[in-house]
């Protein structure tokens, strides 16, 4: 269960540019710290011995930040929400802890792990596809994996957002 300091909170450049979500902790330390400003409220609150602060939902920076090339985590998180847990070869749509990461190349031919090499896929499409090429075990990818780009960042930033009404009116739903 996720506490209201580990919520999930959308960046926005001083442009209102949605640019990256971070842990409400970490919001909350850029707000009192000036360097954002809270755009949306949430319900959740931070309680000290004689304060309580409402913690935010959005947060909007103050100064305009250039945002370089963006990159995010390769993790199995991050790769199942970009398939949006969904096997990429039987297209079934399952819960993370019936899915697993496939390696289109597989490790043993040299496939590395990366965003252009790594899908989701259910237990038993990978057992079959097994260490061959999705050609040979006469199966097909529903979409070939994209590397990270703008577009996937704002893809996850609304699957994560899919909970949070006020994030609708920034990521362009």
């Amino acid at each position: 269960m996720t506490t209201g300091l580990q919520k999930p909170v959308l960046v926005l450049n001083a442009s209102y540019e949605p640019i990256n979500v971070c842990a409400a902790r970490r919001a909350l330390v850029l707000v009192l710290k000036g360097v954002a400003a809270a755009e949306e409220l949430s319900l959740f609150a931070a309680h000290s011995p004689r304060h309580v602060v409402r913690l935010p939902s959005v947060i909007r920076l103050l100064e305009y930040r250039r945002i370089p090339h963006q990159s995010r985590a390769l993790s199995r998180k991050n790769i199942l929400m970009r398939d949006r847990y969904t096997c990429q070869y039987c297209h079934r749509a399952l819960p993370s802890s019936e899915l697993t990461l496939d390696h289109v190349i597989p490790r043993s031919r040299a496939g590395e792990s990366t965003w252009e090499n790594l899908v989701a896929c259910c237990h038993p499409c990978n057992n079959r596809k097994g260490s061959r090429t999705p050609e040979e075990a006469g199966m097909r990818l529903a979409r070939q994996p994209r590397p990270f780009s703008l577009h996937t960042s704002r893809h996850l930033m609304r699957l994560l957002g899919k909970s949070d009404e006020q994030w609708r009116k920034y990521l362009f739903y």
